[in-house]
């Protein structure tokens, strides 16, 4: 047996034992695509290829297409799907080497914040089953924190990979918008969609991340930046100014949260970095203005499951055009995902779109303006608020307070309007349950905010404060 196919067994005997006790983090995988992943990888190495990823087992968001096995984005409307072609971002993995392993569990069609909202059911925590993994991209963050896999790939539009690496204690990265093709990433928010890693370890995510990176011509809104190195993690961070915004540290902040921050800030210090307080004013509105803008740009997205371009169909009366539509799409489509087509289609009628879709894109334009002055020259280097306002929540808490769930992205969705690059890093344990800390960087700026995530990582690793 060759070391990739053992490789792939180990895998294979890893998702069995995940479904086994009920994580419910996949919704595809076989031993057949597994063994095929190993003869293909097997056949690169054979003929010479360079492999930086040979033989990483990794997970894909099923919003992310492939052609060898289906893509439903967790709902009833694409039950079966199979696409004809393949995302630039698992094209990339494979050229490099990566085993993909299985199409991961996530909030249908990525809306959400607890993948509670799959139509297949939801994610477990994978350690405390009464918990949520966070959400949008939960089952690709409950397969690495599991030990599944080392690495997965999620998708954050607002906050949906950052905000589960929290709650499950690993790291989870968004890049830059327009850092990672979006082809062949199903659209939910258009201008806000990213792809982006989850590692149990800041190696694991930065080599995924630079293999993903990069411009491609099948997506226009890709930069042609230079490319990401992988940068050691630095032994002192001296001349690095860090800062600690205000509005990121509310009086209600939880207080395991609020000391976690306050060990990686100590951690910083110690390392040589100078961390100031910084003003964010605008980020409070981050969350209404990202509830009107990125429910609208759903609903244009999602206008074409109508049964007949896409979707399952659903037959009504024949000949009744609507009446196709209204049963495709009503049963098609889960309750979130109605809502928030239902919110986008009023924000964007005639008489509102002013009132309220301007004026959010008007916010979202003073939301990245202050993060342009915090990152101005003889400002700050970085920035260092919590991930999350608490750890994991117990799943059913706010099902039924779709605003309370909303707010569990308080702290990461003014760093997607503003198309900045962010991640989270654990950093110890709120009454057992893991949080994290949130890194931000600036535009294009993935290698450094990696290389201080690395250094940081060690110094909590080396005090006993995480792993």
């Amino acid at each position: 047996m060759s070391g990739l196919t053992h490789q792939a067994n180990g895998v294979a005997e890893r998702l069995r034992a995940a479904d086994a006790r009920g994580l419910n983090a996949t919704l595809h995988w076989s031993e057949e695509n597994l063994a095929a992943e190993a003869a293909r990888v097997e056949a690169l190495a054979g003929a010479g290829a360079t492999l930086p990823l040979a033989g990483m087992p990794i997970a894909l968001k099923d919003n992310i297409v492939t052609t060898d096995a289906p893509t439903t984005c967790a709902s009833r409307i694409l039950e079966g799907y199979r696409s004809p072609y393949d995302a630039t971002v698992v094209r990339r993995l494979r050229e490099a080497g990566a085993l993909i392993a299985a199409k991961a569990n996530l909030d249908e069609f990525a809306m959400g914040s607890s993948t509670e909202h799959s139509a297949f059911g939801r994610v477990l925590h994978p350690t405390h089953p009464d918990r949520v993994p966070g959400g949008s991209s939960g089952g690709s963050a409950a397969l690495v924190a599991a030990g599944v896999v080392p690495a997965a790939l999620g998708s954050e539009t607002g906050g949906s990979v950052r905000q589960p690496a929290s709650f499950c204690g690993i790291v989870g990265v968004k890049p830059t918008y327009g850092r990672v093709s979006r082809y062949g990433l199903v659209a939910f928010g258009s201008s806000l969609d990213c792809v982006s890693v989850f590692g149990r370890t800041v190696d694991d995510a930065s080599r995924v991340l630079a293999v993903i990176a990069g411009q491609d011509e099948q997506d226009a809104t890709t930069v042609d930046a230079p490319p990401m190195t992988l940068e050691a993690a630095p032994g002192s961070l001296r001349g690095i100014r860090i800062g600690l915004p205000a509005e990121y540290f509310p009086a209600d902040l939880d207080a395991g949260v609020r000391a976690g921050v306050d060990r990686a800030a100590a951690a910083l210090r110690a390392l040589g970095a100078e961390l100031v307080p910084v003003s964010l004013p605008h980020s409070a509105y981050a969350v209404p203005t990202y509830y009107v803008l990125a429910p609208a740009e759903a609903a244009s997205n999602l206008a074409r499951y109508d049964g007949v371009r896409y979707g399952v169909r659903r037959i009504g009366p024949a000949g009744d055009l609507p009446a196709l539509y209204r049963a495709t799409r009503g049963e098609g489509f889960g309750a979130e995902v109605r809502r928030r087509i239902l919110v986008g289609t009023y924000v964007l009628s005639a008489g509102y779109y002013d009132a309220y879709y301007n004026k959010a894109q008007q916010v979202r334009n003073l939301i990245a303006a202050d993060f342009t002055k915090a990152f101005a020259p003889g400002g700050v280097h970085f920035l260092l608020t919590p991930t999350t306002p608490t750890p994991a929540f117990r799943a059913g808490e706010k099902t039924a307070d779709p605003v309370s769930m909303y707010l569990a992205d308080i702290f990461v969705s003014a760093v997607s309007l503003a198309g900045l690059p962010a991640m989270s890093l654990p950093a110890g344990l709120s009454e057992g349950l893991p949080v994290g800390v949130q890194i931000i960087a600036p535009a294009f700026e993935e290698s450094r905010m990696l290389a201080l995530a690395s250094a940081l990582e060690a110094a909590l690793g080396a005090a006993g404060e995480v792993r």
